[in-house]
């Protein structure tokens, strides 16, 4: 009817709410309700509200309203209207009535039969459109509403490699979605695809790998599969793919080792990459025609399709994947996974709102969307359903892919308790597992705890990145004269109270770091920072600030070519820029072989050093002696037995213009010198020398 606009939805699960905007006079209104097209004539009017072209009734049911079934409501003047159902996940009791705890949501494949599971609990109908190949057309089964609102089918027959998307009908709005669940996927995430788990089986190479005592043992090294591949200087084949990162023997054209070869030659335990798992913002059928870092997730379970050798064949992706990783394990380094569990790619089309509205995304108070990352609307990790469709998540890629550890982007959105679980069964498989995150403190009107920093005490399995670290370590290497106090602290594991508070209940919960993917290089920071020291200085001092990184208590993190003082030309957030400003430079690696050498060396006197590996704080506290040699920091380890059979051993971190002089208590010889080399003489009085940190031992 003419400027008359009618909206009805279930506010309550016995009360159904009418809107009229119209422009003609208010008349009462004695609806029907229909049920799966039947009347139900038990509606009574519990409360009008008019005002001029506005009225809002509500209409009450004797019994709390079923979902799964469709409804309108029958206004003798305006017609039938469909009633919106959505609000029902926000009813008290809908997560006790809906949560289904059973493993086989998806698909599931066998030769004789695949059964497809959907959870759906606001939908009145749902079916199944399946194909066998693109040029086929859709073939259709109706899906039976079962307990918890999950809608199933079963198709009889051998159904590997076919294609299917679910028809979701929800408030008598019909919409198309792939399945949550999908471990397949087509180019693109146009249709999700069974797959034969049969024909993905691997042997992940896990004897590689020894044991881990604890995170401090760990060195992570954070690349993305594009950067790390795609450069032409190097004789890599599958550039810009899971391949390219699996290849070995691979050189530059200097003759130095390229790809998995060089990651394995700086001696690092883990292997952080950027997202792998199926992306939104790279074409996957052009994929030099975009760049994105990933942080946009669309289909959780399925690996990225442009990193894939062949994106048309849906196993190719899964395959390419595993078989990354067990070259990783092959050379002994274990691959942490960035996951972003926080928010998807444009929640509104997302495949979660496609299939239950009003369910995957949180809320704030005042009823709008929570959008705290910045990056898109916060995923309500807190319901049993998104937290269980997480825990499975990660489950899967620790299961089928081999994954030994997730780094959690925004982990400060999501709640306490999801997280917990995650590290409680991912440790229980492997206990050598890790997980750590972002726990920045951005705020949120949810009530339970977040994972961010503040809440470190209630989650001492997990890690944080340690942004106090960051940024003591930038002061005091930029040379500013407040900054060697507080980052003592910092080199403590900031898990003591001196001269700062601490941050966490171990070293084992500080990931150590000056420069990660995001925001600008740590050399770009001291150039933009130094503008007055020319860059053989700025080298040494990103040489130097790297040693310091390996020789801190807690986790070392270190960026891809922060080894090498890459730049990015000044730019901070290159999430989509391109090659030119991420792709690892291979060439810069030749012209600064020296700085990659001295690292190896940090590196390998790391994990050849118990004593650094320490991280109980009463140990800390009692194991070394932090003083100042002028601008100096002068790291005395007090405790004998912690570093016998040495009898003394004692590093000078100078970041200062200036050498410091200092004599020691007996003489050492210099174990590693500026460049990471090892000293010849015994000297009693040393000169550490500037824009450097060297190490000393008395055996």
């Amino acid at each position: 009817m003419k400027d008359t606009y009618l909206d009805a939805k279930l506010v309550k699960p016995n009360q159904i709410r009418l809107v009229v905007f119209s422009a003609l006079p208010w008349e009462r209104l004695d609806p029907v309700l229909l049920i799966d097209g039947k009347k139900y004539t038990g509606l009574t009017t519990a409360k009008i509200q008019t005002m001029p072209q506005l009225a809002i009734v509500d209409f009450l049911l004797p019994t709390p309203l079923e979902l799964g079934h469709s409804y309108f409501l029958v206004l003798p003047q305006y017609g039938s209207i469909p009633v919106d159902v959505s609000e029902a996940t926000e009813f008290p009791d809908f997560d006790s009535r809906f949560y289904y705890a059973g493993d086989d949501l998806g698909c599931t494949y066998s030769p004789e039969g695949t059964r497809f599971a959907l959870w759906a609990p606001l939908a009145s109908k749902a079916s199944l459109l399946y194909r066998q190949t693109e040029a086929d057309p859709w073939k259709l089964s109706i899906m039976e509403r079962t307990e918890k609102g999950v809608y199933r089918t079963y198709l009889e027959g051998d159904y590997d490699g076919y294609q299917y998307i679910y028809s979701i009908v929800n408030s008598e709005i019909e919409r198309q979605a792939t399945d949550p669940y999908a471990k397949g996927s087509g180019p693109n995430g146009a249709y999700s695809v069974v797959i034969n788990p049969a024909k993905t089986k691997i042997d992940f190479k896990r004897e590689n790998l020894p044991v881990l005592d604890s995170p401090s043992s760990c060195i992570i090294y954070e690349g993305h599969v594009r950067d790390l591949t795609i450069s032409t200087y190097t004789d890599i084949v599958h550039k810009g793919k899971f391949l390219g990162l699996a290849e070995t023997g691979r050189k530059t054209k200097d003759g130095l080792p390229a790809g998995l070869d060089y990651i394995a030659s700086l001696g690092i335990t883990h292997l952080q990459l950027l997202p792998i798992y199926d992306y939104q913002t790279v074409d996957e059928l052009r994929p030099n025609d975009s760049y994105n870092w990933g942080y946009d997730p669309a289909q959780y379970f399925v690996p990225e399709g442009s990193y894939a050798s062949d994106v048309h064949d849906p196993y190719s992706r899964i395959k390419d994947c595993q078989a990354l990783v067990a070259a990783c394990h092959q050379k002994g380094i274990r691959v942490v996974m960035d996951v972003v569990y926080n928010h998807v790619y444009e929640y509104q089309f997302s495949v979660f709102e496609r299939v239950v509205p009003n369910y995957y995304f949180r809320k704030r108070h005042s009823g709008k969307m929570a959008a705290t990352s910045g990056c898109g609307d916060d995923l309500a990790s807190e319901r049993p359903m998104v937290r269980k469709m997480i825990l499975d998540c990660c489950g899967y890629w620790q299961d089928q892919f081999g994954i030994d550890g997730f780094r959690f982007d925004l982990m400060g959105i999501l709640d306490v308790e999801t997280m917990k679980l995650i590290a409680e069964n991912a440790k229980r498989k492997d206990p050598s597992f890790i997980v750590y995150g972002e726990g920045w403190n951005m705020g949120g009107e949810v009530n339970v705890p977040l994972a961010h920093m503040g809440n470190y005490a209630m989650m001492p399995g997990i890690g944080f990145f340690n942004d106090f670290y960051r940024e003591k370590a930038k002061s005091y290497f930029k040379g500013d004269p407040e900054g060697m106090q507080p980052f003592k602290n910092a080199y403590a594991g900031s898990c003591l109270d001196f001269i700062a508070p601490k941050h966490f209940l171990s070293a084992n919960q500080s990931i150590n770091y000056v420069e990660c993917h995001d925001n600008g290089t740590f050399f770009d920071y001291l150039s933009k920072a130094r503008p007055d020291l020319p860059e053989a200085e700025i080298l040494k001092l990103v040489n130097a600030a790297n040693a310091t990184v390996l020789l801190s208590f807690g986790v070392p993190f270190i960026h891809a070519g922060q080894e090498i003082g890459a730049s990015k030309w000044g730019e901070d957030n290159t999430y989509n820029k391109g090659d030119h400003y991420n792709k690892f430079s291979y060439s810069l690696l030749g012209k600064r072989k020296w700085m990659y050498d001295s690292f190896k060396r940090f590196v390998s006197y790391r994990r050849n050093s118990r004593y650094l590996h320490i991280y109980d704080p009463r140990v800390i506290d009692t194991a070394i002696d932090l003083s100042d040699i002028g601008e100096c920091l002068h790291v005395h380890f007090l405790e004998k037995n912690l570093i016998a059979p040495l009898k003394a051993v004692d590093f000078f971190i100078n970041p200062s213009p200036k050498d410091a002089n200092y004599t020691l208590n007996a003489p050492a010889a210099v174990a590693l010198d500026p460049t990471g080399n090892p000293g010849t003489a015994r000297v009693s009085e040393l000169s550490s020398p500037k824009r450097s940190l060297i190490v000393t031992i008395a055996k």
